[in-house]
């Protein structure tokens, strides 16, 4: 494929490629389509995939795309919008202007209510032009610690790609060209929010990040500009505003240079201020403003800027009736905002209306800001007054737990929408969710319980995979029974399982294991045979979740990990499984499966693997199924059975369409569906199946995009195809990602390299030794045959080069690699043609008898088949047999090899 004209681009994904050369993020892209996020995410692989790039910078660059000219030269996402006059701070601007031209970071500090956040949102929209890649502007004051960097990612519209780390994400993001990165209220998160600068600093050095804090961050090289209270701006503050309420509002100027003095020129305060003056005049102001200034003087252990900006929230407090000083204290719960359905849920005794009535007071006199959509926020220093009213109320622990009942109804009204639209409401709470959770003691209760499971499938939904591994063990520490806490940590171990964490999902296993242990049963004489017969089926039970837990463990040893990270406790796996089964009921269908699907998978053999899968259909869960036709496919591979795979997969493949992805055990199972399916395709030569379930798997793989997981399904057979430029464009990405990721070891993707290094031997581009050694590099092996899973590619791939490249003379040594006994037999019968091939044009002794031990490879394996019938011709003169190659050629869309048999065929046409 050219780059630059991919075949089949859609209307919609036209769209969706115009406002990527805007450099819109998804969120803007799905708004201006209004489609979702997700959607737009998956037009965004769809298109990767179509252009043969790996990101979307080199996307935009194949496009020939240009923004339209009306498109703005950069937007900045979030910048909080003000209807009020900014007043004052020319020099600051102008500094902070000149400063974000240079690369180091530019931090706004001040004391709070000093209008920090205001000036950030004034320099963003005025630098926004400089910035042509746009940016986000993030509030940080609801973010807890440790989620700066899934915030600053949310607010990119950015989505988690497993095993990409999240900072690359955002750091790729920000050096697609001169973007701006501002964060803002970031006191509470300076270590954090310091780590992260540091390394996107080292990674996209042209990024404008703009820090606004009440302490500086002490990052080196940092420009530190101080936001001072307002000296002669701020009687003309307080006048705008005072005006905007009662337009006919006069006063000496001596009278509000007063005023304003006493309030040590902090904006916030003159505007809190200036608010009440048009309701109790001027005069009155003073008055009052004297007396709450005397009234909290001398607060111990804070600066006289807070007492100042207390006085004052403290007044407009004090005046405020008793309905709108009880919501007003309870609001300070929520850190990230409220509809009215939260803020009724903190007043169980108030009807909706009168909560909706106050909230509409509480917005007038400036102590609710208006988000928008529905939605209120407290400023956070009102907030912090409001938190200090509760305690001293003695309603914190009510409110708090009236907060824990509404996170947790809202969690679970979310989490049955998963199959809707709801990820844009759950975006609005999540922080809220989140700090609710945190809040909550690790102990048994029902409530904390039951919204650390729902934000843990929530989060698993959204693709914040690590997080919901979090959220499942807050579960299962608040569980009030074994049973509960046992399914919350195998939710737990299939989500590390479907982000291809074997290791964890293996620990997480053995201990939900052990918490459902059967206890000693007890021996009362005077206990009735009722209670006998409970105590069994209670012991029965127990027996059954351990078994089925305990075989789950052996088949993840197996199964997601290598021999090399394998704990030492799976040896003894098999002895505990025979031990917990002693008390397993016959009944316990589904237990019996699972055990007999580790045992299929740690003592191999076709038999116990059919008689595991016969098990699973017994059982009737779908879960368990797939996961014995996967030791199925196994066995039959093994005994060189490709056909039988195939097969498999294919029902596989049915067996995903109704499963909900964003279910963990779920997900797991698509995922190695997709990859085992690929992977069976192209075993038995089918090049056009083997892109077909690639391409399917980009478009619904439930965990995202793989930023080299997800390309050897493709690199693979386009390399047998002969579509040699785009593999050239897609296996530098997977490379550079791979590095990215730690360089983990990964034989299995060492052939996707192996196949690059195929496609440059035979293009002739003076590379392949380069791609043949990265992929020893990838397996972690100084020579290929010592990779059970590389062997049989790389002597398939030197093999063929060397038929191509008439390079014979170590045609002996490749011959016999290509027929050595191999432990995994996934790509023998390609490494068998090759081999047989080679051993004809090079004209060795045993070239017949090579051939003829090879011949059984073409039952099983298209491309065989094609390469076999091609070798035959060539040995024999036979013109029919080149023939029938270059039919079989066709047949499978092998366009190099189709070429170069036609070669051998003086008078046919191409």
């Amino acid at each position: 494929m050219v780059p630059g004209e991919p075949r089949e681009v859609s209307p919609r994904e036209a769209e969706v490629l115009a406002g990527l050369a805007e450099h819109l993020t998804n969120a803007r892209i799905a708004h201006r389509l209004q489609i979702s996020v997700r959607t737009v995410e998956s037009h965004v692989s769809s298109l990767l995939r179509k252009y043969g790039v790996a990101n979307r910078a080199a996307l935009v660059a194949l496009s020939g795309h240009q923004p339209s000219p009306s498109a703005r030269p950069g937007h900045v996402e979030g910048i909080p919008v003000s209807h009020t006059s900014f007043i004052g701070r020319r020099q600051e601007r102008q500094e902070a202007l000149a400063a974000l031209t240079d690369a180091a970071p530019v931090c706004l500090v001040g004391p709070g209510g000093v209008g920090k956040t205001r000036l950030a949102a004034v320099l963003a929209q005025a630098a926004s032009a400089s910035f042509p890649a746009g940016g986000a502007f993030i509030d940080l004051t609801p973010v807890g610690e440790g989620f700066v960097l899934r915030t600053v990612a949310d607010a990119l519209g950015l989505a988690e790609r497993p095993p990409q780390p999240l900072e690359s994400v955002v750091a790729e993001r920000l050096a697609l060209g001169r973007s701006l990165l501002v964060l803002d209220n970031c006191e509470h998160l300076l270590d954090e929010v310091g780590d992260l600068v540091e390394r996107l600093r080292s990674d996209c050095p042209q990024a404008g990040i703009l820090i606004a804090s009440r302490e500086r961050p002490g990052l080196p090289g940092e420009r530190v500009i101080t936001v001072p209270p307002l000296a002669g701006e701020a009687e003309t503050l307080f006048l705008d505003r005072a005006r905007a309420i009662d337009p006919g509002f006069a006063a000496e100027p001596a009278v509000i240079a007063e005023v304003c003095a006493r309030l040590d020129g902090l904006p916030l305060a003159i505007e809190l201020a200036a608010s009440r003056v048009a309701v109790l005049g001027i005069d009155a102001l003073r008055v009052g403003l004297q007396d709450r200034l005397r009234l909290l003087s001398g607060a111990r252990g804070r600066p006289p800027r807070h007492r100042s900006l207390r006085a004052v929230i403290g007044w407009s407090y004090d005046l405020l009736e008793e309905e709108e000083r009880a919501l007003l204290r309870r609001l300070a719960v929520f850190a990230g905002g409220f509809d009215l359905a939260a803020a009724t849920a903190l007043m169980p005794d108030t009807p909706p209306s009168a909560t909706a009535d106050v909230i509409g007071r509480l917005a007038d006199k400036s102590l609710l800001g208006v988000v928008g959509g529905g939605r209120w926020r407290l400023l956070e220093t009102i907030r912090a007054f409001a938190a200090d009213r509760l305690a001293d109320s003695g309603e914190t622990e009510k409110t708090l737990q009236l907060r824990l009942r509404w996170a947790a109804g809202t969690a679970a009204t979310l989490e049955s929408r998963l199959d809707g639209n709801w990820a844009p409401q759950f975006d609005l709470v999540a922080d809220d969710l989140r700090a609710t959770l945190a809040d909550t003691p690790a102990v048994p209760d029902r409530q904390a319980h039951r919204l650390a499971r729902s934000l843990a499938h929530l989060t698993f939904a959204r693709r914040f995979h690590r997080e919901a591994i979090g959220h499942y063990l807050a579960a299962a520490d608040r569980a009030r029974d074994a049973a509960d806490g046992h399914q919350d940590l195998l939710s737990a171990a299939a989500t590390a399982v479907s982000i291809a964490d074997g290791p964890l999902a293996f620990r997480l296993l053995m201990r939900a294991a052990d918490q459902v242990e059967p206890a000693d049963q007890t021996e009362e004489a005077d206990q009735t045979e009722e209670a006998d017969q409970a105590e069994e089926a209670d012991q029965a039970e127990a027996a059954g979740l351990r078994a089925a837990t305990l075989a789950s463990a052996l088949v993840v040893t197996h199964r997601y990990r290598g021999a090399h990270d394998r704990d030492p406790m799976s040896e003894h796996l098999p002895a505990l499984i025979d031990k917990a089964t002693v008390g397993v009921t016959p009944a316990d269908s589904r237990t019996a499966a699972l055990v007999a699907t580790a045992r299929a998978w740690d003592q191999d053999g076709l038999e116990l693997a059919r008689s595991a899968v016969e098990a699973a259909r017994e059982c009737g869960d779908v879960i368990v199924l797939l996961g014995a036709l996967d030791v199925l496919t196994r066995a039959y591979a093994r005994a060189g059975r490709m056909r039988a795979v195939q097969r498999i997969c294919r029902e596989r493949l049915t067996l995903i369409e109704h499963l909900p992805a964003h279910e963990p055990s779920a997900a797991a199972e698509i995922v190695d569906t997709f990859h085992s399916a690929a992977r069976a395709e192209l075993c038995v030569g089918d090049l056009p199946a083997a892109l077909a379930v690639a391409g399917r798997a980009q478009r619904e793989d439930p965990i995202g995009e793989h930023p080299y997981l997800s390309i050897p399904k493709t690199i693979r057979p386009l390399a047998l195809s002969g579509r040699f430029p785009e593999v050239f464009q897609q296996a530098p990405a997977m490379w550079e990602a791979w590095h990215q990721a730690g360089s983990p070891r990964s034989a299995w993707m060492s052939t996707a390299i192996s196949a690059a290094a195929l496609a440059h031997g035979l293009a002739g581009t003076g590379e392949f030794d380069l791609w043949r050694s990265r992929a020893l590099e990838m397996a972690r092996m100084e020579d290929a045959a010592s990779s059970p899973v590389l062997a049989p590619f790389a002597a398939f791939v030197d093999a063929r080069v060397a038929v191509h490249t008439r390079a014979y003379h170590q045609a002996a040594a490749l011959v016999e690699r290509a027929f050595a006994p191999f432990a995994v037999r996934w790509y023998e019968a390609y490494a068998r043609a090759a081999g047989a091939e080679l051993a004809v044009v090079a004209g060795l002794p045993e070239a017949a008898e090579r051939l003829a031990a090879a011949m059984p490879y073409a039952e099983q394996n298209d491309w065989a088949a094609a390469c076999l019938a091609r070798t035959r011709g060539i040995l024999h003169g036979d013109r029919d047999a080149l023939a029938e190659a270059v039919e079989r050629w066709t047949s499978i869309d092998a366009r190099f090899e189709r070429a170069c048999t036609l070669r051998l065929l003086p008078g046919r046409k191409p």
